[in-house]
């Protein structure tokens, strides 16, 4: 699907979608719970979907019920030793790096795959884990098998890396027969989002205890409580719809819980770094998802403004390598941007030309940030495969156009 934008502002009230980080994580604690549980408030994403396939083909129960989930528990049950699971995790990260240390614990391990870039995404601090565990891996052909079992222990890995490891194992070591640790041998990046994985087991009852450095100390044999639970409005897609605002659309942005454990509720703060005059330094290793907006931001933030989006290394391994895509979507519109191993430096101007057709790169954000730049165009902007917006904010075009964007649908 090709998506053609005339330039406008947009105006009125939004609600951004359901919170898919925080959906993710009560899904998955709601999955190893005893008795049926109910989250409300659910967006249907491509990513979500993933996931509830995933716990399905673990044992769980979902059933969905307009944009409420029941999720009837594993409750501890087990049934490793029989054929693996087959595990489709979309393109999806998160599905896939939360679910592998799962599905040792209460599987014995499983197949899975995925599409787009997904199984290119690195897994090394979960495959040195289990060389020093002896559990058995093999990655091929877009095809992770792992096979063993996790034992009550030291788990040791980067905190650099991606915090979806830490939430992984987090969700796993509950489970097991004793208790264990997790240490980090370097600070942990995107803390916010591990300390939303805490709470979501909290909820259901389950403890986890965090130092605020670097160790994790996880008690052994708990199985959590059913809760009722209703997902946030997320974050990290209001983002978008703040990056128009600052581009002089005329938004009321409702429905977010502003003391959110949400990572990305920092994009209120960040808004006010671009809009004060001078040059801009943000450091974005805690809050990755926000560059492609924070990046059409700076591009038109005014006449030679420089912005430098700092520690972002891990967008490189994203939907797409998103230090490129950046650059290059934003780059063509007419924007200075200049592309480094691990940072963006991005000079503003006060308007672009646009007037050309840009990829979205199968990338919801690539796509998102392309369109909330063409709201500042002199001439209409053409985005290819804008279908990508369905990862997680399927409803996102509609959206732009109740807004008043305007736009034309071709395939």
């Amino acid at each position: 699907m090709n998506v053609t934008i005339t330039p406008a502002l947009l105006h009125g009230s939004v609600t951004p979608p359901p919170s898919k980080s925080q959906a993710h994580r009560l899904l998955l604690a709601a999955a190893l719970a005893h008795g049926t549980s109910t989250l409300s408030n659910v967006a249907f994403s491509q990513d979500i979907q993933a996931t509830v396939r995933c716990l399905e083909a673990l044992g769980a129960s979902v059933r969905q019920e307009e944009d409420r989930l029941a999720v009837t528990g594993l409750a501890g049950q087990t049934a490793c030793g029989k054929e693996l699971p087959e595990l489709d995790c979309g393109e999806s990260g998160s599905t896939l790096r939360f679910l592998i240390p799962v599905a040792l614990a209460v599987r014995g391990g499983g197949v899975f795959t995925g599409h787009g870039r997904l199984m290119e995404r690195p897994q090394e601090p979960y495959f040195d884990i289990f060389r020093e565990k002896g559990i058995s891996y093999e990655q091929q052909d877009g095809t992770l098998t792992v096979k063993g079992q996790l034992t009550p222990g030291v788990y040791t890995l980067p905190g650099n890396v991606s915090s979806q490891f830490v939430t992984g194992l987090l969700y796993a070591l509950p489970l097991l027969p004793g208790d264990s640790e997790i240490h980090l041998t370097t600070p942990l990046e995107s803390a916010d989002y591990v300390r939303m994985t805490i709470d979501a087991l909290a909820q259901f009852g389950v403890a986890a205890e965090y130092d605020g450095d670097r160790t994790f100390r996880v008690p052994g044999n708990q199985t959590g409580h059913p809760a009722d639970m209703t997902v946030e409005a997320d974050w990290s897609n209001a983002a978008f719809w703040y990056a128009a605002a600052y581009l002089d659309s005329k938004l009321d942005i409702q429905g977010l819980n502003y003391q959110s454990a949400q990572g990305d509720a920092c994009i209120g703060m960040l808004y006010w770094t671009i809009a004060r005059p001078g040059e801009a330094e943000i450091d974005v290793s805690g809050c990755p998802d926000l560059v492609p907006p924070l990046a059409a931001m700076a591009a038109l933030r005014g006449e030679r403004r420089v912005t430098r989006l700092v520690n972002a290394a891990r967008l490189r391994i994203k939907e797409s390598d998103r230090l490129s895509t950046v650059t290059e979507v934003l780059t063509a519109l007419g924007a200075e941007v200049e592309e480094h191993a691990d940072h963006l430096v991005i000079t503003g101007k006060d308007s672009l030309p646009g007037g050309v057709t840009v990829s979205g790169h199968n990338d919801h954000r690539i796509a998102m940030m392309a369109a909330i730049a063409a709201t500042n165009c002199a001439a209409p902007v053409t985005i290819t495969g804008a279908e990508c917006v369905r990862k997680s904010y399927p409803s996102f075009w509609d959206e732009y156009a109740r807004l008043g964007g305007q736009i034309a649908v071709s395939e």
